[in-house]
């Protein structure tokens, strides 16, 4: 319900510490803050992986990056100096509401008790554990007890309980103007003719648990190069040069490599410009679902709530009995539910996605 004291909140601290994808995820909430009540000021605390796609949503309107001890991917430290440091800025931002994002496998509490530290009175969230103080308002977390929501609902709900809604709940991300022409002249140079067919191909994942095969990615790109005359062009960072390029060793087909060339707002335009995106659970799936490019999301099962959210796309998993593990590395080491999906299924999928636009026929779909 619509709380008062929110009504008259003036400047916002939006607080996801997580990375690009979990950022993107979240803008649809954020863009509910912003229509709502007096359209407040919107900072992003965010980590430094998720600092980068910030610039690129306009309801940002500024980002404060912190990377917290309590999240996996923060490298250890030897005291605690810089979080007081970090709690002082936030303190001298003079918020009057934190928003507290965050999956359901992560507690609130010690970003709750940061906001609280740095003197922001209002502080909601959702959170299993009764937060007395600490949450005002808590919405008790109903996951994954009673349910399990897709990523951007569980977002949308959260803001809701304080009365911000949006009617638009697409992912929110703008290419920079220029950077377009720009990436197409690159694709022209690279050999790339766009009045041939060609598609996206973006392997790489943070997590190895979350990655296709690459002999198997070779085998499907190499069938859409060769039997569906696509021209392939690979996207990846720079410490993925070396998997892209295995993968354009085996697949027997030419190609073209961006890995490791492209910034973030260049590789946004690249997806935009692309008639298809394949790649796995990885971030440029919320990119391409952000800026409406179609999707064929090699989705390992190790989490069920990050697929590609309101765009055209075929999401490919194959059913095991451990799915769900949230494991960044599959604990039983055999990949199944990746490497059980057939290069064939991605091939097919992505042929889908290419000559069929009718939206009953481009539902999201899900391959075991």
């Amino acid at each position: 319900m619509t709380d008062a004291t929110w009504e008259r909140v003036q400047r916002v601290l939006c607080v996801r510490l997580d990375t690009l994808g979990d950022v993107l995820m979240t803008t649809p909430a954020i863009r509910a803050l912003k229509e709502s009540y007096a359209h407040p000021h919107v900072t992003l605390l965010t980590s430094s992986a998720g600092a980068g796609i910030a610039a690129l949503v306009p309801e940002i309107d500024d980002v404060m990056i912190y990377d917290a001890p309590w999240l996996k991917a923060t490298p250890p430290r030897a005291h605690a100096g810089p979080d007081f440091t970090m709690i002082e800025r936030v303190r001298d931002g003079r918020f009057d509401a934190a928003v507290i994002f965050t999956v359901y496998s992560q507690s609130p509490l010690p970003s709750a008790v940061f906001c609280y530290l740095a003197g922001i009175p209002l502080r909601l969230a959702h959170c299993h554990e009764n937060p007395y103080q600490l949450l005002n308002p808590w919405v008790s977390d109903p996951e994954p007890g009673m349910r399990v929501r897709h990523e951007v609902q569980r977002q949308l709900d959260l803001v809701a309980a304080v009365g911000c809604e949006t009617s638009d709940e697409h992912l929110s991300l703008c290419v920079p103007v220029g950077t377009t022409a720009r990436v197409q002249r690159w694709l022209e140079t690279a050999g790339v003719d766009a009045s041939r067919p060609w598609l996206l191909v973006h392997p790489g994942a943070t997590a190895p648990s979350r990655r296709y095969p690459p002999e198997l990615f070779a085998r499907a790109v190499q069938s859409l190069a060769l039997e569906h005359e696509q021209q392939i062009v690979f996207t990846g960072s720079s410490r993925e040069r070396p998997l892209v390029e295995r993968i354009r060793d085996a697949m027997h087909a030419p190609s073209v490599s961006l890995a490791g060339a492209l910034s973030l707002p260049e590789l946004a335009a690249v997806i935009a410009c692309a008639p298809l995106l394949i790649a796995n659970n990885t971030g440029p799936v919320h990119m391409a679902a952000a800026l409406g490019t179609p999707v064929v999301d090699l989705y390992a099962l190790t989490n069920p709530q990050h697929t590609p959210w309101q765009v055209r796309s075929r999401v490919l998993t194959h059913d095991v009995p451990c799915k769900y593990c949230y494991k960044s590395i599959c604990p039983h080491g055999h990949h199944d539910c990746l490497r059980g999906i057939p290069p064939e299924m991605v091939v097919q999928a992505a042929c889908a996605l290419l000559h069929d636009a009718t939206p009953e026929r481009a539902a999201l779909e899900a391959a075991s």
